[in-house]
C-alpha cells in the first residue's frame, strides 16, 4: 500500500469512496482546471481508484496524462489529488480487487460494469492520492 494514500482521512474515504458519482477535473499545463466530468470511483482498503469507462480515448482521461494532478468533487467537497497510474505487473491483485468493488458498488448497472471492467477500461486504472 502506498503511504500517501494513508493520508486520506476516514471522512474523505467515506465521502469519495461512498459517493455514487464524483466529478473530476485535471490541472492543465497552464495551471487551470479542465472541465469537470462525472465518473465512478471505488474504495479498496484505504485507497481510492477510478477508471475511464470509455478506455484511454476518453477526453477526461487523456487530460490526466499531462500533469497527473487534478481535483475530486463530491457532495460539495473538493480535494486536490494526484493521479497515480497502476502497474498491473507490479500489483497483479489490484485489477481483480477494483473489478470486484465496481461490481459490488454499482451492481444495478450490469452493462456499465461490463464496460468499466473491460480490458480497455482496466488499462486506465488510476489510484487517487490526496495532494
Amino acid at each position: 500500500m502506498n503511504t500517501a494514500a494513508e493520508t486520506w482521512s476516514n471522512h474523505d474515504l467515506q465521502l469519495f469512496g461512498g459517493a455514487g458519482e464524483i466529478e473530476v477535473s485535471s490541472v492543465r499545463r497552464d495551471g487551470s482546471q479542465s472541465r469537470k466530468r462525472i465518473v465512478w470511483i471505488v474504495r479498496v482498503g484505504d485507497e481510492l481508484y477510478l477508471r475511464s469507462v470509455n478506455g484511454p480515448d476518453a477526453a477526461w482521461y487523456r487530460s490526466t496524462r499531462s500533469r497527473h494532478q487534478g481535483r475530486l468533487t463530491a457532495r460539495g467537497t473538493a480535494r486536490d489529488v494526484t493521479w497515480v497510474d497502476v502497474d498491473a505487473a507490479e500489483r497483479p491483485d489490484i485489477d481483480l480487487a477494483v473489478d470486484a468493488e465496481y461490481a459490488r458498488k454499482y451492481r444495478g448497472s450490469t452493462s456499465a460494469i461490463e464496460r468499466i471492467n473491460s480490458p480497455a477500461a482496466r488499462s486506465t486504472t488510476m489510484r487517487v492520492d490526496p495532494r
